[in-house]
């Protein structure tokens, strides 16, 4: 059962979990098989993480967190339906994190420079 946000009960339903990675990845370079993927090793998480219940909001995180490794646009697709971003600001101070995300993750180690070769 997944507990709703607004405290409805319903099954869990894989299906919406595949449509909505559907609409966020639209246009973009990412497979069915990635998207089924994805929607495989989420319900595989809840069902292991949860006796009977998960909540829908770990279900949107495990959805935001998979788009995150795969396709930023996608991603931030995701996230301005899940979060509801409520202005142009909340949805710039996302994007401002996933830049930031982006340097940390693309700068060079400790003693490399860019382009040196070294890895």
């Amino acid at each position: 059962m997944v507990v709703k946000k607004d405290g409805r009960r319903e099954q869990f339903d894989r299906a919406k979990i595949v449509a909505g990675l559907k609409r966020a990845c639209e246009k973009r370079p990412v497979s069915m098989e990635t998207i089924e993927q994805i929607a495989n090793n989420i319900e595989t998480t809840m069902t292991e993480q949860s006796d009977r219940e998960v909540n829908s909001s770990m279900i949107g995180s495990a959805v935001m967190n998979e788009l995150h490794k795969i396709d930023q646009v996608a991603y931030v697709r995701f996230a301005s339906v899940y979060r509801q971003f409520k202005d142009i600001d909340e949805f710039m101070h996302e994007l401002e994190d996933l830049i930031n995300q982006r340097k940390q993750t693309s700068s060079p180690r400790a003693g490399e420079k860019k382009g040196d070769g070294a890895s």
